[in-house]
């Protein structure tokens, strides 16, 4: 089994793409995200496992469960599972996030469409109104990922 080593700062801030997969093995993806200004990840919920992020470079806010927190570089936030989230680059320059996720294990059920990307009923709970509007991640260049030999 290969593994991954890279200065991690250094891999954020080469990255230009919505989301760049770095690494994938059996139970882990290591993710580098690109936002650009008024750009989110989109509100999402993951209710089998926690979320870790890192700020590498830029300054945005991040909503958990309705919760709004100023973010910058070297912030560290980690979302609990079944947390109501979304990340939004709030600055004039690129967001450049680390994101390591478990990956979903198979033999787990996998949550529905509706469950994973449901938006709040009540206005406290609602993301906030970006600046600009979202730009689609469909229409940024993708990139392959290094995986490890799990056979």
């Amino acid at each position: 089994m290969t593994g991954f080593v890279d200065k991690i700062e250094d891999a954020a801030i080469r990255n230009s793409n919505f989301r760049q997969v770095l690494y994938t093995a059996r139970g882990l993806q290591l993710v580098v995200m690109a936002l650009e200004p008024g750009e989110d990840i989109g509100e999402e919920v993951h209710p089998d496992r926690n979320q870790y992020f890192r700020v590498e470079k830029g300054k945005g806010e991040i909503w958990i469960d309705g919760t709004k927190t100023k973010i910058r570089k070297n912030s560290a936030m980690v979302v609990p599972a079944g947390a109501r989230h979304n990340v939004l680059n709030t600055g004039g320059k690129v967001l450049r996030l680390t994101e390591p996720k478990p990956k979903q294990n198979s033999r787990q059920a996998k949550p529905s469409a509706t469950q994973a990307t449901a938006k709040p009923t009540s206005k406290t709970a609602a993301k906030p109104a970006a600046k600009t509007p979202r730009k689609p991640a469909a229409k940024r260049p993708s990139t392959r990922a290094r995986s490890a030999d799990t056979s």
